[in-house]
């Protein structure tokens, strides 16, 4: 009879273990469906960063009702990979993942566009390098990131002096790995962009043979999935203008930014503050010659088979 008792008391227990777990599910799920989130795709080298880590705009949009969800990414095509499978809804990249992005069909559009940052993006070789110019690449190993502003930059700098892309031996490498190989002496050459370039400027006995000017733009872009940019423009130019805040803050508080950049990037402030020196943050409004430099990029990287077919990249352009 006891057994009876503690059978039919642990069927009720469960019963209502289940019970409760179920309508607690089902609030959960009901609350979720009511919260209004944000998510935002950024890289610790980027200003979003500064964006994040200010957070005014986490405060402005609570007060419009919204949280903002944060997604870290080591690389700008991570990131546009995430808009593609809509797992974020907004984000900042450079200015060639999202040319592969529209390759590959990616529904997505670009919003809005940062100033220039050409003069942290650079060509490097070590001090005494035979290298004193750029036809001297002929025949060298180049290190540089494939797909990246660095590729396009290393193509622009070889056809400004007559060079062809097969005049130098690729080196496909991520920042750090070409830093090493930089160091080590395995290429003659590498191509990165800042802190990078200032780390290795001041760190690695290197010097910049060219930098972007004339060469490259290589501007940050601000960039939404489709249905976001469709669906929530309102949300969208609040975004814009909490980036422009920011980037008004950090372009007029340089020993405040280095000190908020150096853990979060790991890197020594002094490259920190050469690099934040020779940069302006903003944000400004997509033009012509915006279409025209984005457009350039994707014709030469599908000249050279980079990308599989040709694009019109003001199909993307909001």
């Amino acid at each position: 009879m006891k057994k009876k008792k503690w059978l039919f008391l642990a069927i009720v227990f469960s019963s209502t273990f289940l019970l409760v777990a179920c309508n607690e599910k089902q609030e959960k799920s009901s609350s979720s469906e009511d919260e209004k989130v944000v998510r935002i795709g950024y890289q610790k080298n980027g200003p979003l960063i500064i964006l994040k880590s200010l957070g005014t705009l986490d405060e402005r949009l609570e007060s419009m009702g919204y949280s903002v969800e944060w997604n870290e990414f080591q690389a700008g095509p991570l990131l546009v990979e995430a808009l593609n499978a809509e797992s974020i809804d907004f984000g900042r990249t450079g200015n060639t993942p999202p040319i592969f992005a529209q390759a590959a069909d990616a529904p997505f559009k670009y919003v809005a566009v940062g100033f220039s940052k050409y003069e942290g993006s650079g060509i490097l070789v070590p001090n005494d390098s035979d290298i004193q110019d750029l036809n001297d690449l002929k025949g060298k190993k180049v290190g540089f990131a494939k797909g990246s502003s660095s590729h396009y930059l290393i193509i622009k700098a070889l056809e400004k002096v007559g060079l062809q892309y097969t005049d130098i031996t690729p080196a496909f490498l991520n920042p750090g790995d070409a830093r090493v190989a930089f160091e080590q002496g395995t290429v003659d050459a590498m191509v990165v962009w800042d802190p990078f370039t200032a780390s290795t400027e001041l760190h690695s006995d290197g010097k910049i043979l060219v930098d972007g000017e004339g060469l490259t733009t290589d501007r940050d872009f601000f960039v939404a999935s489709e249905s976001f940019a469709k669906e929530n423009e309102e949300i969208i130019i609040v975004i814009l203008e909490e980036i422009e805040k920011s980037s008004e803050w950090a372009n007029n508080h340089h020993e405040e930014l280095v000190e908020m950049l150096a853990p979060i990037l790991n890197i020594d402030e002094e490259s920190i503050e050469k690099s934040v020196e020779r940069r302006i943050y903003g944000v400004e409004e997509i033009t012509e010659d915006t279409i025209k430099e984005q457009q350039e990029i994707a014709d030469t990287f599908y000249r050279l088979e980079i990308i599989p077919k040709e694009i019109n990249v003001e199909e993307v352009m909001k």
